[in-house]
């Protein structure tokens, strides 16, 4: 079908997209009710996903087959759900010998790609967290979930999205009255806003029971959902005292995070439990700008802008340096990253032409996030964020400043020194010791903190009615004038105090894997039963295999390193390494045992072989993983080999 015809059928699904974010702009602008705009907004994304799912039935197809490559993943074990031989669980995946080495890989060529080559600072920190973190990170308000459990079997939902699956199921029904419908309706619009009790109400007044075994539920009860990043924040300033004091830097870790799915399903794609990588990127605030982007400007990205997703048009191809000229992506410093995420990922094995940047509307944007782009891979579930790259701006170190009393900033050299008025009130540390004991920290940090407006007060009270109620919390301590005193004075700054803003890309491992699993699973092209995994020898599990021609005793002592004594035609065997990606294969036969001692080195994709000395194998195949030189580079520099392996093997 030609582009003309496709956009012919789209046209009309592209109309009502814009005409809903038209209405959705005016909306905003007008300060309509919060509840008429979530409406709006619910229409829109319901628009975007007819019109998302149609551009995705048009579009051209490629040959895949997901059962065969589920087959394959499980039989080779690269991972299998969890605790199988009790009948497994949703959600949770044990990966096996050969995923392990996959996971391993990605990961080391992402501490290589992102830690060792823009000198990022690794951290590693506990999973556990205490909840005044979280509340201050503002986790506790706005990403706290409420779960309910099944009474019998102890089976945890995330209530939401319960409440969400049941009320469009009744939607659904024929039998329904419009009345119910339209409250339905009217309820999934507010959940996003509703307290525990007023969800517990419509979990009762819809008789609402477990949808899987029809139990009863629990009351609802708070779960929080954890995130890597806090454990980077709160420990900012360590790591500005390892990095001299400078901005800006990056930290990074790789940890575990855990999500609440109501019902697990899509693979790796949906999991309760998962692994992240995560940069934090420190700058000014003031300055964006990176010192390499540059080197990256003129890399080209698919954009699928917050404009374009209300207009109902297409994602855009522009190079990145445009996007940012445009201000279409927010700084240099998103910009840089999502271009390297995008190089990164390619390298790894994603498919180019499966792979956008998604930005964020306004109405999903994370409370902490200014401007945020997904990397997002096509897959047969349709387009999944892999990778999020947000300008956090400065709302974490400041949440956390505010919620410690512990100045969380970087100091910034002047161009030319400044005068500045001071007010500050001091206290008398002996006399407050003396009175308020144990509390005497506290008031002598609550009284640093205290803003020039709060100073102003504290004063005016002392000298007009002789004594001051600094309150904290539940307690109220009473200060008079001996206790502390307001001083004004001028001082002269080199320096300023700058709260740096925070650039964020976060890799879901598994999202990432998943990807890359379908984008590089092939058929050979007269042999559909023969599949492989064409993943990219920097990532593959194995780099290489040694399989001799045959059990010759003789042949003994050229095996180093991997040894396949397994049974069958060297074509089978061929085939085995293939489904495990090893990415190249060296046979040891007859001619090995003559001068000068030589080898088949076998490529897996293209099946070509090359005959290479004995004494040259072990580099040419480290080149070959590492990428320091392609197939092209050795097929011209030694003779083909040309009894090839029959192809119907």
């Amino acid at each position: 079908m030609g582009d003309t015809k496709t956009e012919e059928i789209l046209a009309p699904l592209r109309a009502r997209v814009k005409e809903q974010g038209d209405l959705v702009r005016k909306l905003k602008t007008d300060g309509a009710p919060d509840l008429d705009v979530k409406k709006a907004v619910a229409e829109l994304k319901t628009r975007k996903k007819i019109l998302e799912d149609k551009e995705l039935s048009l579009a051209p197809s490629y040959t895949f087959d997901r059962a065969k490559m589920e087959d394959l993943l499980k039989r080779r074990f690269f991972f299998d759900q969890s605790f199988a031989i009790y009948g497994g669980i949703t959600g949770q995946f044990d990966f096996g010998p050969m995923g392990c080495a996959f996971k391993a890989n990605l990961l080391h060529a992402w501490r290589q790609f992102f830690v060792l080559e823009e000198q990022m600072l690794e951290v590693d920190c506990s999973i556990l967290t205490p909840e005044p973190v979280l509340k201050a990170s503002g986790h506790v308000d706005r990403f706290a979930d409420l779960m309910v459990k099944d009474v019998k079997t102890g089976e945890c939902f995330r209530l939401d999205h319960l409440i969400k699956a049941h009320l469009e199921k009744i939607a659904a029904d024929k039998k329904t009255t419009q009345e119910t419908k339209d409250e339905c309706q009217d309820i999934v619009v507010k959940l996003d806003g509703m307290t525990k009790d007023e969800m517990a109400a419509v979990m009762t007044k819809f008789s609402m029971k477990s949808p899987i075994t029809g139990n009863e539920l629990t009351e609802p009860i708070d779960f929080l959902r954890p995130e890597t990043a806090q454990g980077i924040f709160v420990n900012f300033k360590r790591l500005l005292e390892f990095n001299q004091g400078k901005l800006p830097f990056a930290a990074a870790q790789i940890g575990n995070a855990f999500r609440n799915e109501i019902s697990p399903r899509s693979g790796l794609i949906r999991v309760r439990e998962f692994t992240m990588a995560e940069i934090e990127h420190f700058c000014d605030p003031s300055d964006k700008s990176h010192p390499k982007f540059e080197k990256i400007r003129h890399t080209e990205l698919l954009l699928y802008s917050a404009c374009n997703q209300m207009d109902g048009k297409p994602a855009e191809k522009t190079t990145i340096g445009v996007a940012v000229d445009k201000g279409l992506v927010a700084n240099e410093t998103l910009g840089y990253f999502m271009a390297r995420i995008q190089q990164f990922l390619v390298k790894c094995g994603v498919d180019p032409l499966r792979l956008r940047f998604r930005q964020h509307m306004a109405n999903e944007m994370a409370h902490y996030a200014c401007d945020c782009w997904d990397a997002e891979c096509l897959t047969s579930y349709g387009w999944i964020e892999c990778v999020g790259c947000a300008d956090r701006s400065a709302y974490d170190l400041t949440q956390h400043t505010q919620a410690t009393g512990i100045r969380l900033a970087a100091e910034k050299k002047l161009t030319e020194p400044k005068v500045v008025d001071v007010v500050e009130a001091t206290p008398n540390k002996g006399l407050l010791g003396k009175m308020f004991k144990k509390d005497a920290k506290t008031i002598t940090d609550a009284l640093s903190n205290l803003q020039i407006s709060d100073v102003d007060l504290l004063e005016k009270k002392l000298n007009f009615e002789g004594s001051y109620d600094l309150i904290l919390g539940e307690q109220t301590y009473n200060l008079n004038k001996e206790m502390v005193a307001v001083k004004r004075y001028q001082k002269t700054l080199h320096v300023e105090e700058i709260t740096p803003s925070v650039i964020e890309p976060s890799f879901g491992v598994g999202r990432v894997m998943y990807a890359i699993f379908e984008h590089n699973f092939k058929q050979r092209d007269n042999d559909e039963q023969r599949t492989y995994l064409s993943l990219p020898a920097i990532v593959a599990p194995l780099k290489c295999s040694v399989l001799p021609l045959s059990s010759n005793p003789e042949f003994a002592p050229f095996i180093k390193q991997i040894f396949d004594d397994s049974s069958g035609s060297i074509g089978r065997r061929y085939a085995r390494t293939d489904e495990i990606a090893i990415p190249y294969g060296i046979t040891i036969d007859f001619d090995t045992l003559k001068e000068p001692n030589s080898v088949t080195l076998r490529e897996r994709d293209s099946m070509g072989q090359v005959r290479i000395p004995l004494d040259d194998i072990a580099t040419v195949v480290h080149n070959l993983s590492y990428s320091k030189q392609n197939w092209s580079d050795i097929e011209s520099k030694y003779p083909k080999f040309e009894q090839q392996e029959s192809k119907g093997v």
